[in-house]
């Protein structure tokens, strides 16, 4: 029997097995967590060997013993989805047609970081909001592939808000570099790279707001202050804005001062 119809498998923010247009009904897909994860595992390492696949899901266990639940995982998501994995050769991958979000991701990020990429056709997939891999798994193997998702969000999400910028859109610059800030505070980068957009747009207290914002989070959490370029980033405006308080606190001149002039009570005393 044949791959079902259009499948796709989903990664990000937790596993789906998706037939068609429509998500089957029980959570996870309807497969077991054995099944998932070797769905995920596959979907993640491109065409790994069985030996491979069987040391990586069962560690802990005899080598003969790993293999065999590997062969009845296999026989079990055969059942439950057939012809969704091919085993052929020795290794293991999912068949031609099937869609993986983490590839689709993948792809949209490489070509975010491509310095000659079209800006029209830049935007924010929601996945690059929100793309935890597979949030509640601790396999080693998951592990490793969450934290380069993770960087690679970061790395993306940040040149897309600068080329929004140099492209005049604003609004979805400011977008993208605020997903980037609020899913990594501490990240110095990402808060330039907002601070930037705003001054390049004129928002200049908004930009301000977001140094004094990141300044002291940094003091209460980490007890230092931003680096040599954040401060070089803000100078200007907070030079500028020293010299304004300065200015107002100068006293008028002479001239310039009310004249307080005596009551008539006070000048019959006089008198």
């Amino acid at each position: 029997m044949g791959v079902a119809s259009h499948p796709r498998v989903c990664l990000l923010n937790g596993f789906a097995l998706e037939i068609g247009a429509r998500e089957r009904p029980t959570a996870g897909g309807g497969l077991s967590p054995s099944e998932q994860r070797l769905v995920a595992h596959v979907a993640l390492s491109g065409r790994p060997g069985r030996a491979a696949v069987a040391g990586q899901l069962w560690p802990d266990v005899p080598e003969n013993q790993a293999k065999h639940c590997l062969r009845s995982v296999l026989w079990r998501l055969q059942r439950a989805v057939p012809g969704l994995v091919d085993v052929s050769y020795g290794a293991l991958q999912l068949v031609r047609g099937v869609t993986v979000d983490v590839w689709e991701f993948d792809r949209w990020a490489r070509r975010i970081l491509d310095p000659l990429g079209d800006t029209d056709i830049l935007v924010i997939p929601a996945s690059a909001l929100h793309a935890e891999l597979l949030p509640g798994w601790y396999d080693d193997w998951v592990l490793l592939e969450r934290e380069r998702v993770r960087t690679l969000r970061m790395h993306a999400l940040e040149r897309l808000a600068e080329k929004l910028a140099s492209a005049g859109r604003f609004g979805e610059a400011v977008q993208a570099a605020n997903a980037a800030v609020q899913a990594e505070p501490m990240r110095e980068s990402g808060h330039r790279i907002l601070i930037r957009v705003y001054l390049t747009e004129g928002n200049v207290v908004e930009a301000l707001r977001e140094y004094e914002s990141f300044r002291a989070m940094l003091a209460s959490e980490l007890g230092v202050a931003p680096t040599r370029l954040m401060e070089e980033l803000v100078r200007p405006i907070l030079a500028t804005r020293r010299t304004r308080v300065s200015h107002a606190e100068l006293p008028l001149p002479r001239s310039a001062q009310p004249v307080v002039r005596p009551s008539a009570s006070t000048q019959a005393r006089r008198r």
